[in-house]
């Protein structure tokens, strides 16, 4: 699937959504799942164009508020979610029910825009933005509702944003926009990190898996330093005797990570051949092909905004690969460099 490139970005700025769905994957739970917000772009453009010849693509997630519905039981180590109450049964007995995360978010959306955008001028284009910002509000994000703004600034309105076509202007747009995104924190790919960690890892270990380090990446390690060392520093000398480091070098410590790093549901890998229209039953849509699958695992991090110098690299896209079965979101823009370390 090809990525295409945006000539506009439409900010939606401090979104306050209602009990949005914190369990993102079977192994994960907190902040909704990328693929809740790239589908929420999607039902987004569905709407916008019907009336407008332009194409959201792309999506920029800032955090800057989460509250999670949960509560941690008097004489208990561990925290539960806030479920509801649903009615008993004909006996009285509590029915059984499914098992429900909720969470409370304030966040903004950066989303790209591309399509013939240059018949509209500028007021044309505030209309624009205007109507998406009217359709969200009655739209829902993750499974939450969206509730009203209590901001009501200048830089907090709904704004339909020109890419700039130097490279100056693009990093002083930039980082123009992402001052308007602070207070908060964006969701960016660390696929590479991932990479990086395991082949570490399988010089130590070759039977080592992609699980195994984005396990290792994601826990709290608490290690001993080394604590042997090599006499004569400086010896080129490989049969060098070791001696035991200062006792107050013995302290076990935290490893200290590169960076606020979370794993993330990515997308979806196939574990099924891809079947016709209507072969399998009880599918939810029968005139499309189906296929089953299971989820796929990454490594995220919540990044400053202004930490990027070029904001596209927040957006994050659906590609497809139905010949390898891979259906997940990526982050094209993104740069593979040291500027998440």
């Amino acid at each position: 699937m090809t990525v295409i490139e945006p000539q506009a970005l439409l900010l939606l700025p401090r979104l306050r959504v209602q009990n949005a769905n914190a369990i993102s994957s079977p192994l994960t739970w907190g902040f909704p799942a990328v693929t809740a917000f790239t589908g929420f772009v999607h039902a987004l453009h569905r709407q916008l164009a019907q009336e407008f010849d332009i194409v959201l693509d792309g999506v920029g997630i800032v955090c800057h508020h989460l509250e999670a519905q949960v509560s941690q039981p008097a004489g208990k180590r561990t925290k539960v979610f806030n479920l509801t109450r649903n009615p008993v049964g004909k006996d009285g007995s509590t029915l059984a029910i499914v098992e429900e995360g909720r969470v409370h978010l304030d966040i903004s959306l950066i989303i790209g825009v591309a399509g013939k955008l240059g018949r509209y001028d500028e007021d044309e284009r505030q209309i624009i933005a205007r109507r998406a910002g009217e359709l969200v509000a009655g739209m829902r994000i993750a499974g939450g509702s969206v509730l009203p703004s209590l901001a009501r600034g200048p830089r907090d309105q709904v704004s339909l944003l020109t890419w700039p076509g130097t490279a100056d202007d693009e990093r002083r747009f930039s980082r123009k926009l992402a001052l308007r995104l602070l207070p908060g924190f964006a969701l960016v790919s660390r696929e590479a990190l991932l990479q990086q960690h395991l082949d570490a890892l399988r010089e130590r270990d070759p039977g080592l898996s992609a699980l195994d380090a984005l396990l290792d990446l994601s826990r709290l390690n608490i290690e001993p330093p080394s604590i042997w060392q090599k006499k004569g520093a400086g010896q080129d000398t490989e049969n060098a005797d070791l001696v035991a480091s200062s006792p107050a070098d013995n302290d076990w410590q935290v490893r200290r990570s590169p960076g606020w790093l979370v794993p993330i549901p990515v997308g979806y890998a196939a574990i099924s051949p891809l079947y016709g229209p209507g072969e399998v039953r009880n599918a939810r849509d029968r005139e499309i092909p189906f296929r089953f699958v299971e989820t796929l695992f990454s490594m995220g991090q919540w990044l400053s905004p202004h930490r990027l110098d070029d904001i596209r690299q927040l957006l994050w896209f659906h590609q497809a690969d139905e010949s390898a079965g891979l259906y997940r979101c990526t982050t094209p823009f993104s740069a593979v460099s040291t500027l998440y370390a």
